[in-house]
């Protein structure tokens, strides 16, 4: 997969380039990322990409040529014409979407800053505005990572092992089960004697609870939508925690 990102700051993606799951995926080849400046198609000999806007306000806007530019660029290498601009003002990153983005060959980033890019980019190109929460950060870079992130744990190989990605939160529409390791005990708390009987039936009944009680307590917007089975609905009749 090729990921090209336009952003002023290319240096900030060696964190998933160089660290972690992502950093051996890239080092083994399963993944390339490629940034690109809009600063070096800035028509002024200081690189400014950046002017006020148009009927005031506070802040700067990203100018559109120096971004088509960049856009341009990429379009040319990928042979797509299409480009993902994180914003607070796009739909919501879900389980669901970086799945499907994970299908792709190449993904286009579009990391804005200051108070946004010109609203004309946004009218004259295939871009699909998505964001990672109803909160505002100083620039694209972060929330293009944890997309990336997100993205490549569906790619074949990148994790060490390929259930990993199947268990996590979200992929049944449940969040995760609590995870447990050595020592037994800890400051007086023991782990939950199911996990140490070795029998796999009736640990995985008990994750599956687990899963369904966390789900309901922590995200009741997704236990609304959530169905539940016959047999979930035995598994939480027969659950003791809460008496």
């Amino acid at each position: 997969m090729l990921v090209q990102v336009i952003t002023l700051f290319g240096e900030m993606f060696s964190a998933i380039t160089e660290y972690g799951v992502t950093g051996r995926a890239a080092k083994n080849g399963l993944w390339q990322l490629e940034t690109i400046n809009p600063r070096q198609f800035a028509d002024n000999r200081l690189g400014y990409i950046d002017d006020r806007p148009f009927g005031g306000g506070a802040g700067m806007v990203m100018q559109a040529p120096p971004i088509q530019a960049a856009l341009n660029v990429a379009f040319e290498k990928s042979g797509t014409k299409k480009a993902i601009y994180l914003s607070p003002q796009g739909v919501p990153l879900t389980h669901e979407k970086t799945l499907e983005l994970s299908k792709q060959n190449h993904l286009i980033l579009l990391c804005g800053r200051y108070e946004g890019i010109d609203e004309r980019i946004l009218q004259a190109n295939d871009i699909e505005e998505i964001a990672i929460g109803d909160f505002v950060v100083s620039g694209g870079e972060l929330p293009a990572m944890m997309l990336i992130d997100a993205v490549l744990r569906h790619r074949s190989q990148v994790l060490g092992d390929e259930q990993s990605a199947q268990q996590d939160s979200f992929c049944s529409g449940l969040l995760d089960y609590p995870h447990y390791t050595r020592p037994v005990e800890f400051n007086g708390q023991k782990v939950p004697d199911v996990l140490l009987t070795g029998n796999h039936q009736e640990i995985a009944k008990w994750r599956h609870t687990q899963s369904l009680l966390r789900t309901k307590a922590r995200r009741p917007d997704l236990w609304a939508w959530y169905s539940l089975t016959p047999q979930e609905v035995q598994l939480l009749s027969e659950d003791k925690s809460n008496e």
